[in-house]
């Protein structure tokens, strides 16, 4: 957990490898996940590096593997995951491996080609057989002069012709050609229309479906048919025909004239009809078997060849030295892992069998390095959400261990209800016990990969979220009395029964002491409850917010004295917290001292009459009239002040938070400016001839006048009018952010409002009406309407009310809490790691 405050200390490594032992020891680094290489050959083209015929190899072995991959899926066969840890081959292994899958995709291809012929063949014989059956109706209406309506698409109407195709051959004397063919069923009405127009009505055409769908030998989809006949008289409607089926695409297939020709010619399509398909069965049951054998490793083999083709990837960022024996890399790897590295290393040269060792050499730089944290799966989540804003820069103050507090806190604040929040808990905490069984069904949804990865953040929100619904005393709008109420009522039943309402006084209706927990539930049926609730929150949402912000401003005191900037502490932090301290805090004291020291007893008591709820002066106006220098006005017998001499030390108060914005502003400059005008005078006096001595008392701390980066890996000095700017802009931020944040952190008073009347008014407009009926009807009344109250429930104050609370949390860290002290300016450590490389592909295959 101490490498999450901050981030990990890096190091830049220079490593000389043997070529013979650079893929080794590159595998074995990618098996450990900790280096970081750079790329020491940025002007040279991918395809002009030196490993870049290995990379393409692996690109045709994944795509081999990909071709098997999807031919497995097809055939809906379920491949074999043993999740035991695949080393990366060594190179001589790649031949095998390539053997291997060119066998494979070229015995598979074969395979595929056979069973297209097959199937075209098997599907040219279907067609040819329902052409036989349906066409032997055709002429046997040809001979019985009987025309079938239900069969027949005639285009020659006689209504307009005067008569009938067949019986002018008849007359004529002359002979009708015919053809015979199939054509898909939605083209038909077009074929149709085709025929009329360009035949002019002098054809003759007879149609039937195909009940059966047929397969489609090259797609394999399922495709609806046609059988159809053509009559015609002539060569040249003959051509024009022909050409018409070519165009909408139809199988033309010989059919004969005479009956007997017919029924030899369907006897023998039946015989070879059965003889395809038992070749087709046997085909298909070998191509099974090829399937099958390639499943049981084809994950194995995606893992090899994706460990083969990252390791050259990375070898192609290396650099050669002048021998071309010597492999030079740069890399950032964490300080603390240095060893391990060595070992790695160590063990890939053992491996090659190399007898020269690596050499590891720490670089002095001042480059910037990048940001590396240690988490874990609880942590990950929350880290997530910081870096969404932005990366901490290097070294700089990590806020997600304490976003792991305050942010279910704050949503809690926002969201508090005992049974939402359980209802969340119970959600999480499914997803916490089954994870691994969540995580190796690699659901594809969004949505749900949302909510499972922040399986922890809900988990701490649920439970945040009952603990604010225990001190709310909310439970689906509903109090809880567990301690019984410390009001009571002195009146008599009768008195009260003649009343709409009773009014219980503190001075006389209340107990000595206080509910233990939370609110009492007296509140829950009182009829000022939202007064009550508003003033208590809104002061709440107060406090909790300047508490926050000025941990913000401690966090970046840590950050200045960690990177040793002495000018910040002074000319920034310290007026930062007195500005926030004299103005806000003393407003969160006010709030204590009015709760603590005013009390309705206290009217009972005529020496104690200041004291007295009715003299409690307002805060809001209090705190308005110290800031406009306004005194207050005696009301009746009540002092205008809480306190002796509060309007003298307010207005001290006010005065030095104001001296602070001046302060803040130019006093950073102005030094900056003296300690750069005397180092010019030291290295004029040394240009004349004077030692000049190291580490002047003029010096305000290391990396004082590079006021910009944390981590202080500038080498350009900032100019000094950039840093009034800066400045200026940083004072103008802090100064108006503190009245604007705070005022922000209002709206934990707002949604929490919000939520609990939402809650009571889905209670009172639905459930309400359930618990309200009678008789034997009214269970199965209660049972429909709870369905529809638990849906409305789970969908708008779970569900909707949950991710506005969650959005509004998210922006209280990102712009109240952080800009106090977190730049997010660096960049992330991606090591060289096969882990994630592996993850990220499975990933993307699933998307």
């Amino acid at each position: 957990m101490g490498s999450l405050f901050r981030s990990e200390e890096m190091a830049l490594c220079q490593l000389f490898l043997q070529s013979e032992a650079a893929y080794a020891c590159v595998s074995e680094l990618g098996e450990l996940g900790l280096a970081q290489f750079r790329d020491l050959n940025p002007d040279v083209n991918a395809f002009q590096r030196k490993f870049v015929n290995e990379v393409r190899r692996c690109d045709e072995m994944e795509r081999k593997l990909r071709y098997l991959e999807k031919e497995i899926k097809k055939d809906e066969i379920p491949t074999m995951d043993s999740g035991e840890l695949v080393e990366a081959p060594q190179p001589r292994e790649m031949i095998d491996l390539e053997a291997t899958f060119e066998k494979l995709e070229n015995e598979l291809r074969e395979v595929n080609q056979n069973a297209e012929a097959l199937k075209r063949n098997f599907l040219e014989l279907t067609e040819l057989k329902h052409i036989l059956k349906k066409t032997q109706v055709f002429f046997d209406e040809r001979e019985n002069r009987d025309v079938d309506d239900s069969l027949t698409a005639s285009l020659i109407e006689e209504s307009v012709y005067g008569t009938n195709m067949m019986d002018l051959a008849a007359k004529t004397g002359g002979q009708l050609g015919f053809v015979a063919g199939v054509i898909l069923r939605e083209r038909i009405p077009a074929f149709e229309r085709m025929l009329w127009r360009a035949c002019r009505g002098n054809v003759f055409l007879r149609q039937a479906e195909i009940d059966n769908p047929l397969e489609d030998p090259t797609s394999g989809d399922s495709v609806y048919k046609s059988v159809f006949i053509i009559f015609f008289q002539g060569d040249q409607l003959k051509t024009r025909v022909k050409k018409i089926c070519e165009g909408f695409r139809a199988t033309l297939y010989p059919c004969p004239e005479t009956p007997n020709d017919r029924r030899e010619m369907a006897i023998g399509v039946m015989t070879r009809i059965e003889d395809l398909n038992t070749v087709l069965s046997q085909t298909q049951d070998h191509r099974h078997r090829v399937l099958v054998a390639a499943a049981k490793n084809i994950k194995m083999w995606f893992t090899k060849v994706r460990k083969i083709k990252a390791i050259y990837h990375t070898l192609n960022l290396f650099n050669l030295d002048v021998t071309q024996k010597c492999l030079i890399a740069e890399c950032w790897v964490p300080v603390l892992d240095l060893e391990a590295i060595h070992l790695a290393l160590r063990r890939g040269t053992e491996r090659s069998g190399s007898s020269v060792p690596p050499i590891l050499n720490r670089m002095e730089t001042k480059e910037i390095p990048p940001t590396y944290f240690r988490l874990n799966k609880f942590t990950k989540g929350f880290q997530n959400l910081i870096d969404a804003y932005g990366v901490a820069a290097y070294r700089e103050a990590n806020p997600t261990p304490f976003t792991i507090i305050t942010f279910p806190f704050l949503f809690a604040v926002m969201f508090g209800d005992l049974g939402h929040g359980m209802l969340m808990f119970l959600f999480s905490l499914w997803m916490v016990m089954n994870e691994k069984p969540l995580i190796a069904k690699k659901s594809t949804n969004e949505i749900w990969n949302i909510f499972f990865g922040g399986r922890y953040i809900i988990l701490l929100m649920g439970v945040f979220s009952m603990y604010t619904g225990l001190i709310y005393n909310d439970v689906f709008s509903k109090s809880l009395n567990i301690f019984g109420s410390e009001w009571f009522v002195k009146d008599s039943n009768q008195a009260i029964f003649r009343r709409k309402t009773t009014m219980l006084d503190p001075k006389n209706g209340l107990t000595d002491y206080t509910y233990p927990l939370g609110m009492d539930p007296v509140w829950q049926v009182a009829e000022n409850k939202i007064n009550f609730l508003n003033a208590y929150k809104m002061k709440v949402s107060i406090i909790i917010g300047v508490i926050h912000m000025m941990f913000g401003v401690m966090v970046g005191l840590w950050n200045h004295q960690f990177f040793r900037r002495r000018i910040n502490v002074i000319c920034e932090f310290i007026p930062q917290i007195i500005f926030m301290t004299f103005l806000f805090f003393y407003l969160c004291i006010l709030i204590f001292h009015k709760w603590v020291n005013y009390s309705a007893k206290a009217d009972l008591k005529p020496e104690l009459i200041n004291e007295g709820a009715h003299c409690a002066p307002s805060v809001l106006i209090t705190f308005i009239n110290m800031v406009l220098f306004k005194s207050s006005e005696k009301v009746g017998e009540c002092e205008p002040y809480m306190y002796g001499g509060q309007e003298g030390f307010q207005k001290f108060l006010v005065v030095i938070g104001l001296l602070c914005v001046p302060w803040m502003l130019c006093a950073k400059p102005y030094l900056i400016f003296k300690q750069r005008q005397l180092q010019h005078n030291k290295f004029d006096n040394v240009n004349g001839g004077s030692v000049m001595e190291e580490g002047g008392s003029a010096q305000l701390g290391a990396g004082d006048t590079a006021a910009a980066a944390p981590s202080g890996g500038h080498d350009e000095e900032e100019s000094f009018q950039d840093i009034c700017i800066h400045q200026g802009i940083h004072t103008i931020e802090y100064v108006l952010g503190c009245v604007s944040n705070t005022a922000s952190y209002l709206r934990l008073w707002a949604l929490s409002l919000a939520h609990a009347q939402l809650s009571e008014v889905l209670w009172s407009m639905v459930m309400r009406i359930g618990l309200a009926q009678s008789g034997w009807y009214g269970g199965i009344v209660l049972w429909a309407i709870f369905g529809a109250w638990a849906t409305l429930t789970l969908g708008i104050l779970v569900l909707m009310e949950g991710l506005s609370a969650f959005l509004h949390t998210l922006r209280l860290h990102w712009v109240e809490f952080q800009n106090k002290f977190y730049s997010g300016t660096g960049y992330s450590f991606l090591p060289f790691c096969f882990e994630s490389m592996l993850e990220a592909a499975q990933n993307a295959e699933v998307d």
